[in-house]
């Protein structure tokens, strides 16, 4: 830098909501500019928000439905206009909003003649429905309409074999998406050096998340994905051995991570610097671990599966997600005696 030449500030990077509306119960709408990046900056953040708001943040679906005396999903039920496969698909459409992570259930009990909807559906207490009037199916006749749902939370969406059905139960393709649409926009103003980007990010949900909360979650999610990169050092890898044994459906051979196959473990010989990422847990269940402190798989093995489930969030679905991937991965089980380690509640 020459002697009387002085550096440009630099102005710190700001959001604002420009719109914000409600188009219906199930599409609310949000428009945010943020600025000024550097050259390149502002198409790094928007590439990473477009995919991130779509498939990191959860939402909450039902995903099995059990009826009573059904054959299979063509069957009909003297009394119903639709088919049961018409009244499996109609489900999906359905927006909840949960404040649990765990399974939860609920029950469509109505008796007709009756258009049923949404809001016939009896939830339990931490779930509610987004829009009351969305159609289920229509009963002609004096007859009763019974069904068990099960709803999950999760991210992304989830299609489930179809064939057949086990004492009248259903797998539901189910979509844990908030996020209907995203857009963004990236323009230039200034000169020069000084050149800065602008950006314009578009949001549409379904209502159970507001765009505001969406790009939030998703912002959230984005700070704590690459967080294990932030304790590599040098020479602290695995090794990638190429197994000639398994291939690909291409036929080339595939890539075996050393540290995923148990038998290249030795008992007791488990390396201090292996981070709980290479459970390849899903992101809730990472997130919940990293929270709570919990970075490595030694870190894992001082709690017992009592102690784990009591981290906030994590639910006995979590727990027994890691204690099966810790035994097909390492070998290693959760402790069976309770230590009455609290520091997760805090």
């Amino acid at each position: 830098m020459l002697k009387n030449e002085t550096a440009a500030p630099i102005q710190a990077i700001q959001w604002k909501c420009l719109e914000s509306k409600t188009e219906g119960k199930r599409l609310h709408h949000g428009r945010f500019v943020v600025s000024p990046f550097k050259r390149g900056q502002a198409s790094t953040v928007g590439i990473a928000m477009r995919r991130a708001l779509p498939q990191e943040v959860g939402g909450t679906s039902i995903t099995h439905a059990k009826f009573r005396e059904v054959v299979h999903e063509y069957s009909t039920i003297t009394g119903i206009q639709e088919t049961i496969h018409d009244v499996l698909a109609n489900p999906k459409e359905i927006v909840l909003k949960s404040d649990s992570n765990d399974i939860q259930e609920a029950f469509l009990s109505v008796t007709g003649p009756k258009e049923v909807t949404a809001g016939d559906t009896l939830l339990p207490p931490c779930i509610k429905t987004i829009d009351n009037s969305q159609y289920i199916a229509t009963i002609t006749q004096q007859v009763s309409l019974n069904i068990e749902l099960k709803i999950e939370r999760d991210c992304g969406y989830r299609i489930e074999n179809s064939n057949g059905c086990r004492d009248g139960q259903f797998s539901v393709d189910a979509v844990f998406m908030p996020v209907q649409n995203v857009n963004y926009s990236i323009h230039l103003f200034g000169n020069g050096r000084a050149a800065r980007e602008i950006s314009f990010i578009e949001i549409w949900t379904n209502g159970s998340l507001t765009p505001h909360e969406a790009l939030s979650k998703a912002s959230e999610k984005l700070i704590d994905l690459p967080t294990p990169f932030l304790d590599v050092k040098y020479g602290a890898v695995f090794p990638i051995k190429v197994d000639e044994d398994f291939s690909d459906s291409t036929g080339s051979p595939s890539l075996q991570l050393q540290f995923g196959n148990v038998s290249k473990l030795e008992e007791g010989k488990l390396p201090e610097n292996t981070f709980v990422d290479q459970l390849e847990l899903p992101a809730r269940a990472f997130n919940c671990l990293k929270r709570a402190e919990i970075h490595t798989i030694a870190d894992s093995l001082n709690y017992s599966r009592e102690d784990s489930s009591k981290i906030k969030n994590f639910g006995k679905k979590s727990v027994d997600q890691v204690s099966k991937a810790l035994w097909e991965r390492f070998a290693k089980e959760l402790p069976s005696k309770k230590l009455g380690i609290n520091k997760w509640n805090q």
